[in-house]
């Protein structure tokens, strides 16, 4: 819990950053997948150093205790959490760099909707393994919370409640009501779900079917002793480590988060992101900060969006940030709300994607060749390295870890490959 109140804390800042000197676009800063899947791959490396040490072997060490006398679980845990950090850090450095440089707007001038279009279409795509890992827990749930949504916002989107008006700016009249349920058609279902969850959980019904890591994992998670009140700092925990290592994988997490924001301002996103990575890694989280793709999404669904609320969103991190024991009540949310929303919400990334064809000539054999094979290999790629990691190996861990890294993140392969074909093969 105390992780992720440094985590939240470091979101909030970085949230005000983006929608008051970056962007200005009402875009809420999250740790992003692109992020963990670098950090996965550090850390299992590091995992690796130490085979001599079987407690972690079920990936939760922290809930293990170690009897064995050689064996440093503590040390080593510590020591890959700022080695993980330095590399946060690191990425903050690099998107930086990139941002003051103008090398993002430049970019993203030559982005056309060849680029944009499978990118946004594989940022959905690629998350169907987690949200079905989410959803397994209670199909039920999910189910029930994906209905709601869908209903919500589809087939009662339109409905208005009479008692539901917003007052003018300028003089005493009403406006009409505005569409309640489609405005709140993703928090709604969510409070709803959470609720018979809870009732059920009182009822002592099992509804929610977990496995040994996961149910340890939940242990690990409790918030009895967290404290009620404590205002991160950097360096807390220690200082990021800075190695090899962490240099590669922190450039890693730069290139594979780049934003997808509008040409005149990137290079002002990419800046405002970069002191939020900044700060994320000092502080000692796992994981930098990035335009939260769900949160986009859910604009998208309801309909309504606007900088002030995001802005409220942050200034709720930030409280929930400095009280871990608040902030590990997050944690008991149920996996399958999570999958159910993530299933809502990165389906409308999907539709995105595939709307952008339409500013394209979709009937060109160029244009198929591009999407087909970039969302393919993007697919492909990380699959096969997943399977087999070490088919690459360039003698030096640091590149090897660089490679792999990058090639593990579906949105990276589609951009690169998209940004490259698109300006490269004529037509």
């Amino acid at each position: 819990s105390e992780l992720l109140a440094r985590s939240l804390f470091a979101c909030g800042i970085s949230t005000v950053l983006q929608t008051t000197l970056g962007s200005r676009l009402p875009l809420v800063q999250i740790p992003s997948f692109e992020y963990l899947v670098p950090a996965m791959v550090l850390s299992s490396h590091l995992t690796l150093l130490t085979p001599e040490c079987t407690c972690n072997a079920s990936g939760t060490a922290v809930a293990s205790v170690c009897p064995a006398p050689h064996c440093t679980v503590a040390g080593s845990q510590a020591t890959l959490l700022r080695e993980v950090s330095g590399a946060v850090l690191v990425s903050g450095l690099v998107q930086l760099v990139l941002g003051l440089s103008g090398m993002c707007g430049w970019a993203a001038q030559r982005c056309g909707p060849m680029v944009l279009a499978p990118s946004l279409s594989i940022i959905g795509l690629s998350t169907y393994k987690e949200a079905a890992f989410f959803c397994s827990t209670n199909w039920g749930v999910a189910l029930l919370l994906m209905l709601l949504a869908v209903t919500f916002s589809q087939h009662l989107g339109s409905c208005r409640l009479p008692f539901c008006t917003w007052p003018q700016a300028q003089g005493g009249s009403m406006e009409p009501s505005v569409p309640t349920l489609r405005m709140f058609s993703v928090l709604l279902p969510f409070a709803g779900v959470c609720i018979v969850c809870a009732i059920l959980s009182c009822l002592h019904i099992p509804w929610e079917s977990l496995d040994l890591a996961m149910a340890q994992l939940s242990w690990a998670n409790s918030t009895f002793h967290a404290p009620w009140v404590r205002i991160p700092y950097a360096g807390e925990r220690g200082w990021p480590l800075l190695t090899p290592r962490a240099l590669a994988v922190g450039i890693a997490m730069a290139i594979g988060c780049t934003p997808l924001l509008p040409s005149h301002a990137c290079n002002r996103g990419l800046c405002m992101e970069g002191l939020g990575s900044l700060l994320a890694g000092l502080l000692g989280t796992l994981g930098g900060t990035a335009a939260s793709i769900a949160n986009t999404c859910t604009t998208g669904l309801t309909q309504a969006g606007s900088r002030f609320s995001v802005q409220v969103s942050a200034l709720t991190c930030m409280v929930l940030g400095m009280s871990p024991r608040m902030a590990g009540l997050l944690t008991r949310i149920p996996l399958a709300v999570h999958g159910g929303v993530l299933c809502v919400t990165y389906a409308v990334a999907v539709g995105m994607g595939i709307s952008y064809f339409q500013y394209a000539d979709i009937d060109s054999g160029r244009n198929i060749f591009i999407v087909g094979f970039t969302m393919f290999m993007a697919l492909l790629v990380p699959r096969w390295f997943g399977v087999a990691p070490a088919h690459l190996a360039t003698g030096w861990v640091p590149l090897d870890l660089l490679f792999i890294s990058l090639l593990m993140v579906p949105v990276f392969l589609t951009g690169f490959l998209s940004f490259f074909l698109e300006n490269t093969v004529s037509g």
